[in-house]
């Protein structure tokens, strides 16, 4: 029988034959099918049909809802359940780790220790991806203790589970050490283990592992891409895009969203919109990480514009997007239209963390805006409970600098509730030589020179200050103190996009 067919007989109840095997076979096409509301209208039939006492109906229904995406129907026919197995547990367990309730998911793999409910390793596996979801070394080893005594760390899946763990919580050389102890490696093994040194910064150890590789898929090529893009090497992620394409693999979600941030670490707007043309090829627009790529994309490679053209034909938004494009727009100075766009994102069902905020306040701080600037900061704290971090002070002293309340700033800096950094006052130091504030910036260098005294900013920044301000014995004398230390200026960096290639150079070069 048609899958096709169901809908219209499952109102013509004497054409089905009563079978709990013929209900597993139609819920397995729902897998297949990602189809959430068939399944719904079968699991209404077959609590009509009497089959509700048999397990496996009982495991493929909790199993349909589970890859279907319904975690809330799933968990409702694990507890109607009349008796549970070990597939039962395990698939509810996949479940949680799977749609982002790990601590769901290692509550449930305690109840079923409880129970003495015996684990096989497909338990384990998903009872792994929860501690790595939590990044929980602790609750990881944990597991990891209770599988060798149960005789599972032989398993390729639990071994890979395993190196994923140790890999993401930090310990990349004990990912090593069993990935090295495994007989026969599979493909998500050497992925594993690629993207754990990856993930850590350790470039030269992933590329040198991913050479190595006997076979590679998507989530090979698409780890090194990432590994490149989020370390800082957007070049070296697009040379190994090009790579990738040359040898016939085609693109995922997840690599375009990578991609894309090597386009705009590099600010290469011509190259994102070459992927913005792929995206629209490869019929990913659906796809919310890529969305909010783009829209971070275009806003930080200079055309806000395009931002929000992306941003308005989203299916779907996130805490991520509306974030990307109030951030694009303080960016750019546009401070109004940021302030405007999270009053927008207040009214809707998005919640807004830490780094919204961080982009709200940057935007009054562009904008001139103090008073807003106040009042966004204690609406951070007292009505939505989020407390400020060095990113959120920062924004604040920008804000009172760019507006030379210099006295104003330094009060609101000893009142912090932690203690400022480095950066915090480099940006202080700043706002003093732009309002030519001597007594002030001399403060500010001294705390810059406690904190980070190898940090040529300082210098630099009170130089000017005393340039400004005629005092040039002070001037050979900061030269001076950094001569004595081998503090050196950094030199300046750009870059600049021909033929679609993106080029560095420094001062002098040509």
């Amino acid at each position: 029988m048609m899958f096709e067919d169901f809908s219209k007989l499952i109102y013509e109840r004497n054409t089905f034959v009563d079978s709990c095997r013929y209900y597993v076979s139609l819920l397995q096409h729902c897998i297949q099918r990602k189809a959430l509301a068939e399944a719904k209208l079968i699991h209404s039939h077959i609590n009509q049909s009497g089959c509700m006492g048999d397990i496996l109906l009982h495991n493929t229904l909790l199993n349909t809802y589970a890859k279907c995406g319904s975690v809330v129907d799933a968990r409702r026919v694990f507890v109607q359940m009349p008796k549970r197995d070990v597939c039962s547990w395990t698939v509810m367990i996949a479940a949680y780790s799977r749609h982002g309730f790990p601590e769901e998911a290692l509550i449930l793999f305690r109840q079923m220790h409880q129970l003495s409910v015996k684990p096989n390793r497909f338990t384990y596996s998903s009872t792994l991806s929860a501690c790595t979801i939590l990044a929980s070394l602790k609750k990881g080893l944990e597991i990891h203790e209770r599988l060798i005594l149960d005789g599972f760390q032989s398993y390729v899946s639990v071994a890979n589970a395993l190196i994923d763990m140790y890999a993401k919580c930090g310990r990349v050389e004990t990912a090593r050490h069993i990935f090295d102890r495994m007989s026969k490696p599979d493909v998500v093994s050497w992925t594993a283990i690629v993207s754990g040194y990856a993930q850590q910064g350790f470039l030269d150890n992933a590329l040198k592992l991913f050479n190595e590789m006997p076979q590679r898929n998507i989530y090979s090529w698409t780890t090194m891409i990432t590994g490149f893009a989020q370390n800082g090497h957007g070049e070296e992620a697009l040379v190994f895009y090009q790579q990738m394409q040359l040898a016939g693999v085609k693109p995922d979600c997840k690599t375009l969203a990578s991609v894309l941030m090597a386009c705009t670490s590099l600010a290469a707007l011509e190259q994102g919109r070459e992927i913005h043309g792929q995206t629209i090829r490869s019929e990913f627009q659906s796809d919310i990480a890529v969305m909010n790529a783009l829209v971070d994309m275009y806003a930080k490679c200079g055309s806000v514009e395009d931002a929000r053209q992306v941003f308005e034909i989203m299916f779907k938004r996130n805490v991520v997007s509306w974030t990307a494009m109030i951030s694009g727009y303080a960016m750019h100075g546009c401070g109004k239209e940021a302030l405007h766009l999270f009053e927008q994102m207040k009214r809707s069902d998005t919640r807004p963390n830490g780094v919204t905020f961080v982009g709200v306040l940057s935007a009054c701080s562009h904008a001139g805006l103090v008073d807003e600037g106040y009042r966004y900061f204690d609406c951070m704290r007292e009505n939505y409970h989020i407390q400020p971090t060095m990113e959120h002070y920062r924004c604040m002293v920008d804000l009172l600098g760019r507006a030379g309340l210099l006295d104003e700033g330094q009060d609101f800096i000893h009142k912090m509730a932690i203690k400022p950094d480095a950066v915090l006052w480099v940006c202080f130091l700043g706002a003093c030589r732009v309002h030519n504030n001597v007594e002030l910036g001399e403060f500010a260098a001294e705390r810059v020179f406690e904190l980070d005294p190898e940090n040529p900013a300082p210098y630099v920044l009170l130089s000017n200050i005393y340039a400004a301000a005629g005092r040039w014995g002070d001037i050979e004398k900061v030269r001076r103190m950094m001569k004595e230390r081998g503090i050196k200026k950094v030199m300046g960096c750009s870059w600049i996009d021909v033929n679609k290639q993106v080029h560095a150079f420094l001062v002098g070069d040509r």
